[in-house]
């Protein structure tokens, strides 16, 4: 297993990390991810472990606490192994402070996922996203308690917009607070935009990248072919895909499967390890969070590293899935001196 520093800070991370968004089932929503329970979750933890994966990442909301709780049982005397990131401020709860990035709602949330973890520290707390209403200053000054007090190590956010982390990141060096180390974004073959601005920000400032659904849920597995039906038993087919049909192009995303199919048969890999391995060669990723319903799923995604993509492959993945730009970024292509893309080859 690799290991690549986490953006500006000492912490080294393996370049796969696995989610548990599929712990728990407790809502329809995650039913459609997994219903993976203590048993079976240890296993998984300790498959993990015999790859070198040690970072672990979940969420307060995932199956409203019970993915922290099942991590939690799954890991138990494993602790000092062990990457644990968790995220705050989506709802949790009923009541209109029972969400957000302010002081009051970060607070309760760190003490129930500590608890649900059977941990006294966090080691990368994430924002899970922008809060809007609360003041920057308001929830850096708590993370930066938090870090103070030793229940969290390192501070990450998760799908912000450009500005929203520059802002967060200019905040913090004014008062001479903790950062983000990291920032955990939806990237994947099948939608791009993450390198028009987050990369080059990532790149400028030194913020790591976790990627979420690397496979654009599950679209990236092999199930998905032009002019077939959605898979019934697929997570999309079930209503639980955070990854909405409208954010896809059609025609490009199956110019990509196919591109893909003929990867995959150079290289003799899975289509999916092969839009995993595309990701580990992208500028700013520290990680990739895999899932998984199964162990066999794990067992597949893990065969993802120990080799790498030729230059001419990752470009042929890279000219079938290119989308045309918005603007503002458009007009920058338009001088490439004033305004360099990130370097791939």
């Amino acid at each position: 297993m690799e290991y690549r520093q986490l953006g500006a800070s000492g912490l080294q991370v393996p370049v796969l990390s696995f989610g548990t968004a599929t712990f728990g089932g407790g809502s329809e929503f995650f039913k459609a991810w997994g219903s993976t329970q203590v048993a079976e979750a240890t296993r998984m933890v300790n498959l993990c472990l015999d790859a070198g994966v040690n970072f672990f990442d979940t969420a307060d909301v995932y199956s409203g606490g019970m993915a922290e709780e099942i991590l939690g049982k799954a890991i138990e005397g494993k602790r000092d192994r062990l990457i644990i990131s968790t995220k705050a401020t989506f709802p949790f709860g009923k009541g209109p402070n029972n969400q957000g990035s302010s002081r009051h709602h970060l607070l309760r949330q760190i003490e129930g996922s500590l608890q649900r973890l059977g941990t006294d520290y966090i080691d990368i707390y994430h924002m899970h996203g922008f809060d809007g209403v609360t003041p920057v200053e308001e929830t850096l000054r708590t993370l930066d308690d938090l870090i103070q007090s030793g229940k969290v190590r390192y501070i990450a956010c998760s799908n912000f917009s450009g500005w929203h982390l520059m802002k967060s990141l200019a905040v913090a060096d004014k008062y001479g607070w903790n950062k983000y180390v990291a920032h955990q974004v939806y990237y994947s073959l099948a939608n791009r935009e993450f390198e028009w601005e987050l990369m080059p920000l990532g790149i400028d400032q030194r913020v790591g990248s976790i990627v979420w659904s690397p496979l654009a849920a599950g679209r990236l597995g092999g199930k998905f072919r032009r002019n077939q039906p959605v898979p019934p038993e697929t997570r999309i087919a079930q209503g639980g895909s955070p990854v909405p049909e409208l954010a896809l192009r059609e025609e490009i995303f199956y110019n990509t499967i196919d591109a893909l199919d003929e990867v995959a048969a150079e290289t003799g890999k899975t289509i999916a390890q092969v839009a995993i391995n595309w990701l580990l060669q992208r500028p700013t990723v520290s990680s990739v969070i895999i899932g998984a319903r199964n162990e066999e799923q794990l067992k597949q995604n893990l065969e993802a590293v120990g080799w790498n993509l030729t230059t001419d492959q990752v470009k042929k993945l890279d000219a079938a899935s290119e989308v045309p730009t918005i603007y503002p970024y458009w007009h920058q292509q338009q001088n490439l001196t004033l305004n360099p893309p990130p370097v791939f080859y």
